[in-house]
């Protein structure tokens, strides 16, 4: 069993107009020059979880987490018009570029997953691998990483 890492502030947070009168939350920690890493959430409807930074070394990754179509504090809020599987994959492409991440490690959990996958075998060359979790409970301390 690993202990999982302790949590981190942002450095950056923000929000990305992705079109269909959709924008999404977005917010950076760990370190800026680090091994980027995508933390995509599961749902749909669920946002960031507490905690999702404390799966990754912020000394060793650029730890990217985001809130899908009406998810979180992205708007409109539970908003299914214009929200789809395919939307959401080309929402990833769009983070990708406005952060000017050449490739991410794509890290998801449930549907999470489900989009890491879809977005790694339409970006295939933008991806440099992608890790699947299962959801830990805020409380818990320790993972099979």
């Amino acid at each position: 069993m690993k202990r999982l890492y302790p949590d981190v502030t942002y450095y950056e947070n923000g929000f990305i107009e992705v079109g269909s009168g959709h924008s999404l939350y977005f917010e950076q920690s760990g370190n800026p020059n680090g091994i980027p890493v995508l933390f995509i959430h599961g749902g749909p409807g669920a946002g960031l979880p507490p905690n999702y930074k404390c799966f990754f070394d912020s000394n060793k990754y650029r730890i990217v987490g985001y809130e899908q179509r009406g998810c979180g504090r992205s708007t409109p809020i539970a908003d299914t018009l214009n929200n789809d599987t395919w939307s959401n994959v080309e929402d990833i492409e769009a983070l990708r570029t406005h952060l000017s991440i050449p490739k991410f490690l794509l890290f998801g959990g449930s549907w999470g997953s489900t989009l890491a996958l879809l977005y790694a075998l339409k970006y295939t060359p933008r991806v440099t691998g992608p890790v699947s979790y299962t959801h830990l409970r805020a409380h818990e301390t320790k993972a099979n990483l």
